[in-house]
């Protein structure tokens, strides 16, 4: 194993652990098994197939990163519409709202993403429609 693949493994198993405790919350909050099972996905794909993958980071910087994954899901994912951006959106901010709860992550980081998502995600709505209506 070379060294990004080692940096991957590390990664990936804490990814793994916090996954588990979002699950473990949607359902304690009473979720249906479909909804459950898109918001993980969606914030799966987030921190793992985006934030790890394309450039080796932990959660924390997730917020840093919004703004170019909206910009990447948008241009480069087939399933993008702007109810998709939306629900995407939604996912990753209860994701994060997860991690402040259980002390992963500050208050003050989820407070930056929770309103990044907020403003954002009007103008990546409007930028996936225009994009897919080209």
């Amino acid at each position: 194993m070379d060294e990004f693949d080692i940096k991957c493994e590390e990664i990936r198993r804490e990814n793994e652990e916090y996954l588990k405790i979002f699950e473990e919350d949607l359902k304690a909050a009473g979720l249906a098994p479909k909804t459950i099972r898109n918001h993980v996905s969606n914030a799966e794909f987030f921190i793992n197939d985006y934030l790890m993958l394309r450039s080796l980071h932990h959660i924390d910087q997730g917020l840093y990163e919004l703004g170019s994954f909206f910009d990447f899901f948008i241009h480069k994912c087939i399933w993008s519409t702007p109810d998709t951006v939306g629900k995407t959106a939604t996912s990753i901010k209860k994701f994060y709202k997860c991690m402040a709860d259980h002390g992963k992550i500050s208050t003050r980081d989820y407070e930056l993403i929770a309103d990044e998502i907020k403003d954002g995600t009007p103008e990546w709505k409007a930028e996936c429609d225009a994009f897919n209506n080209w």
